[in-house]
């Protein structure tokens, strides 16, 4: 299982989530308080949105704690405990394609038997762009061919159904489990959904920084400190949309096309 944290908001520092938080994205990657993998050690990625069209991103296969690099970039931040790919760059999150980011943290269930069939729900389009071999790229790869960018909801739920729907036809009986999150730099769009009902944990919490240039907003794996009212459990099979200070929830269902 992995870590991940997405933020909406005024530009602020990266460290400020990173490091200075009192359980901050680093020592989560050390000692995670609501993950199967207390330990998250298998590199780490930094994604952000600047003046470019396309976002900026920095990925690393070192633990996010001993990396100098980090802490010198130091949004759309992500550290990796590998469910199986092997551990590279090209295997760290977040993924992007054009102004789209993505990072995932979960499970495709008997992913290594039924890779190639998932790989066959990928448009060609898209499928050249594909570098690592995770069930996370993977699953942003079929986003994108279920029409992500053009509306994200729909592409969850069509992406989610074929996925379920490859695992059924080949007698999978481990779970698809997931959080994750996709943005085009404006917009976040964050699920939570299990095929068992055991999801990995997701939060959110409003104006969590010093900004006072407007509303803030983080969608993360767990909180960054122990005031539980700043922060609030989203519920299983939930869709969420979050800008700034504005977020939306929606009950989430799987939906074939």
């Amino acid at each position: 299982m992995c870590r991940w944290l997405a933020y909406s908001g005024p530009p602020i520092h990266p460290d400020t989530f990173l490091f200075e938080a009192e359980n901050s994205l680093i020592r989560q990657s050390l000692s995670a308080q609501l993950a199967v993998t207390p330990i998250n050690g298998d590199g780490f990625g930094l994604g952000w949105y600047g003046v470019r069209s396309e976002p900026g991103l920095f990925r690393d296969v070192l633990p996010a704690w001993n990396d100098e690099n980090l802490k010198c970039v130091a949004e759309f931040a992500h550290v990796r405990a590998s469910t199986g790919a092997g551990i590279s760059r090209s295997n760290c999150h977040p993924f992007r394609y054009g102004k789209w980011m993505f990072m995932h943290n979960g499970q495709i269930g008997g992913y290594a038997e039924i890779r190639h069939e998932l790989d066959r729900l990928i448009a060609p389009a898209y499928y050249r762009y594909r570098q690592g071999g995770t069930d996370s790229e993977t699953f942003f790869y079929i986003l994108l061919s279920n029409g992500l960018e053009s509306d994200p909801q729909a592409a969850f739920a069509r992406t989610v159904a074929q996925i379920e729907a490859v695992m059924s036809e080949a007698g999978i009986s481990s779970a698809l489990r997931l959080t994750a999150a996709a943005t085009d730099g404006e917009i976040i769009h964050a699920i939570r959904y299990a095929s068992d009902d055991r999801a990995p944990t997701l939060y959110f919490g409003l104006n969590q920084t010093d900004s006072k240039e407007g509303s803030a907003l983080m969608i993360l794996s767990e909180p960054l400190n122990s005031q539980p009212d700043d922060w609030r459990e989203i519920p299983m099979s939930r869709f969420i949309t979050a800008c700034g200070g504005a977020f939306d929830e929606m009950t989430f269902a799987p939906q074939s096309a």
